[in-house]
C-alpha cells in the first residue's frame, strides 16, 4: 500500500466500534508515528484490545477509518495489512518445532532481504537469544521462551507495524519485567513501529515512547510516559497509573501562582495557573514518594494505619481525618507523624 509523505504509519481517525446497544471503541482518533512503541493502558473492559483487533483488521469499525501510512484500510483482510500480531495466549501450533512456527508466515510471502527461509528463521531467534532452538518443540519451552518465538513468528514476514495484546499477561512478575526489556531492545533495533496493549501500568510507563491511558472506550490522556505520570490530566488518570493522593478544596486565595485551598479543614498551597480564582473549586494530586516526614509548606499530621515494608521503600498508609494518605519513604514510621509538600509538588487536574 503506497504511503503519504509525512503520514502517521497508523492512524484512527474518529473511530467507533459498536456491538448492538454497547460501544466498545468510542470515537477514537489517534496518530502513530513510524518506528514508535505505543502502548495503550487501561482496565478491563476500558476497549484497548477491541481497538488493536480494529488496526489487525479482524474487527471492522462501526464508523471512522484506520489508515496505514496515509491510506485507508478499509476492507484490506488481516493477511494484507502487514502488520505481525501477538496474541496473549502465543497460539503456537503444537505440531510443529520453533523453527516451523517462525517460519509460518514465510508460506505466504517471501523473506525480506532476500535470504532464505532458514536463514530468516535463523535470524529472528538470534535476535529474540532463542539461537538453537530450531527443532525444539514448543511445549518443551518455558512461558518467556514461547513469548519469544511468538514474537519472532509476528517478526519473520518483515511486518510494517507489530502488534502484541497483553503478550506478558501470564508470566511471572520477575520474568515479565525481564522479558519487557527484552521487547525494547527488539523493537528499538529493527525501528518497527508497535502498537502494545497492556493492563500493566508500570509496564507501559517502561516500555513506552507514548502511552495512551483508556477509559470507557476512550483515550483519557495521550503522552510520553512522563508527562502521564508527573502531570495526568484528569484524576481518573492520576488514580490509575501509580498511586497518588488526590484532594479537593476551595479555592480561598490566589497570589503570585499560588492558591490557598481548604480541604479538609486545613489551608494548603498549590501552584496554580493563571485561570484560577477565589471561589472556584480545586483537585490536584501528590505523588506519596513527594510527601517527606515532619512537614514542608504544606503540612498533614496523620495516624499509621499500616505499613507495607517493600525492600528499597515502605508505603506508608496514614489515616487524615476521614481519608487515607500515601506515603513511600525509606524509614517505618509509626503512632502520630507529620508529613508535607511543597506548593510545586502538587499538580491540578481538570475539572
Amino acid at each position: 500500500m503506497p504511503s503519504e509523505d509525512d503520514a502517521p504509519a497508523v492512524e484512527l481517525d474518529g473511530v467507533t466500534r459498536r456491538y448492538g446497544e454497547t460501544t466498545a471503541v468510542d470515537d477514537v482518533s489517534l496518530a502513530v508515528e513510524e518506528g514508535e512503541f505505543f502502548t495503550l493502558v487501561g482496565p478491563s473492559g476500558c476497549g484497548k484490545t477491541t481497538t488493536l483487533r480494529l488496526l489487525a483488521g479482524f474487527e471492522a469499525p462501526t464508523a471512522g477509518t484506520v489508515r496505514f501510512g496515509g491510506e485507508s484500510v478499509a476492507g484490506v483482510p488481516p493477511e494484507d495489512r502487514d502488520v505481525g500480531v501477538v496474541f496473549q495466549s502465543y497460539a503456537l501450533f503444537p505440531h510443529m518445532t520453533v523453527g516451523e512456527n517462525v517460519a509460518y508466515g514465510l508460506n505466504f510471502a517471501d523473506p525480506p532481504g532476500r535470504v532464505s527461509t532458514a536463514q530468516r528463521v535463523a535470524d529472528l531467534l538470534d535476535l529474540v537469544d532463542l539461537a538453537g532452538m530450531t527443532d525444539r518443540d514448543p511445549e518443551t519451552l518455558s512461558g518467556g521462551q514461547q513469548q519469544r518465538v511468538a514474537i519472532a513468528r509476528a517478526l519473520a514476514p518483515g511486518p510494517d507495524v507489530l502488534l502484541l495484546d497483553e503478550p506478558m499477561s501470564a508470566l511471572d512478575a520477575k520474568l515479565r519485567e525481564r522479558l519487557r526489556v527484552q521487547v525494547r531492545e527488539i523493537q528499538a533495533e529493527l525501528g518497527i513501529t508497535t502498537v502494545y496493549v497492556t493492563h500493566d501500568q508500570e509496564e507501559a510507563l517502561a516500555i513506552s515512547d507514548r502511552v495512551a491511558v483508556m477509559r470507557a472506550g476512550a483515550p483519557e490522556q495521550v503522552g510520553s510516559p512522563r508527562t502521564i505520570y508527573r502531570e495526568p490530566a484528569t484524576e481518573f488518570v492520576a488514580e490509575f497509573v501509580g498511586d497518588n493522593n488526590v484532594f479537593t478544596g476551595e479555592v480561598r486565595a490566589v497570589r503570585d501562582g499560588i492558591a490557598s485551598v481548604a480541604v479538609g479543614g486545613e489551608r494548603l498551597s498549590v501552584a496554580v495557573a493563571d485561570t484560577v480564582s477565589p471561589g472556584d473549586r480545586c483537585t490536584f494530586c501528590v505523588r506519596p514518594e513527594t510527601l517527606t516526614l515532619g512537614g514542608g509548606e504544606n503540612t498533614l499530621t496523620g495516624t499509621v494505619r499500616s505499613a507495607e515494608f517493600l525492600g528499597d521503600v515502605t508505603r506508608v498508609h496514614l489515616g487524615w481525618g476521614d481519608r487515607e494518605i500515601l506515603v513511600r519513604t525509606a524509614t517505618q514510621p509509626s503512632g502520630e507523624i507529620r508529613v508535607g509538600f511543597e506548593p510545586g509538588d502538587a499538580h491540578v487536574l481538570q475539572g
